[in-house]
């Protein structure tokens, strides 16, 4: 995809390597641009997407040497990028795995945060260590860590810049799954086929269920949830799905 992302798609599933190895894939300007439009280009070609790094690390973070370059107005630019980056991603219409390798820090763990499932080697590290610089996350990590974890954990790791190991992120709810570092992508790819398998548009609709009962008091949410529920009963999908299970075969979705 550039020098930043490699993009390979393989069927109905597209897998996106952070590769710069040497910077621990850093999330620099030109990397979250690359990013950008690999998610554009994913939405598009792929029902799965799959993230992952290369190397040591998953993403460690932004650039220190970007960083000390900022001022307030340069700061507020840069951290745009960075939100309306993970809000996208988050959004995005297909559902995205990370596969998280190695260090996933600051902002590496923001990208994470924002996939909608998230499988951990054993080798992996979470944190958000701004703190030690004397700044505090900026893209989403005071916001979608608590949501996570819980408010207390959250200041935890905040206030301490603490980084903690792969079992520690499971056991607290930062990720679902850790698996042996040389059987991340095979587990990766195992949960994208089982997603592959289901209805593309009941997938994209249960996501965005899903993603609003964040953003909803609860009984708005199930009334929302009902209206999506009730439109999926107008899709061949549906139809085909009910009469597969009657007649007890595997059914063909279309997407629609």
């Amino acid at each position: 995809m550039g020098e930043r992302i490699k993009f390979e798609v393989d069927g109905g599933l597209g897998i996106a390597v952070l590769s710069r190895p040497e910077k621990l894939n850093a999330l620099d300007v030109k990397t979250r641009i690359e990013l950008k439009e690999v998610l554009e280009q994913a939405e598009k070609s792929v029902r799965v997407l799959i993230i992952t790094g290369s190397g040591r690390a998953f993403a460690a973070g932004a650039d220190i040497n970007e960083l000390l370059q900022r001022d307030p107005v340069k700061a507020l630019e840069a951290t745009k990028l960075g939100t309306e980056l993970f809000n996208r991603l988050e959004d995005l219409e297909i559902p995205v795995i990370a596969a998280i390798n190695g260090y996933a820090l600051g902002g590496g763990c923001e990208l994470a945060m924002a996939c909608d499932i998230r499988i951990a080697s054993e080798k992996a590290k979470f944190g958000q260590p701004e703190i030690n610089l004397a700044i505090i996350p900026g893209a989403g990590g005071t916001q979608r860590l608590p949501r996570l974890v819980g408010l207390g954990m959250a200041k935890r790791l905040v206030l301490t810049g603490e980084i903690i190991d792969a079992r520690t992120a499971l056991r607290i709810g930062l990720v679902d799954e850790v698996v042996e570092h040389d059987r991340l992508m095979e587990k990766a790819r195992e949960i994208a086929g089982r997603i592959l398998e289901k209805s593309p548009l009941a997938v994209k609709i249960a996501k965005k269920a899903l993603n609003a009962s964040m953003n909803m008091p609860l009984r708005d949410g199930i009334r929302y949830e009902a209206s999506l529920f009730s439109l999926l009963f107008s899709s061949e999908d549906a139809k085909e799905g009910m009469r597969a299970f009657l007649e007890k075969r595997k059914p063909e979705f279309r997407g629609w």
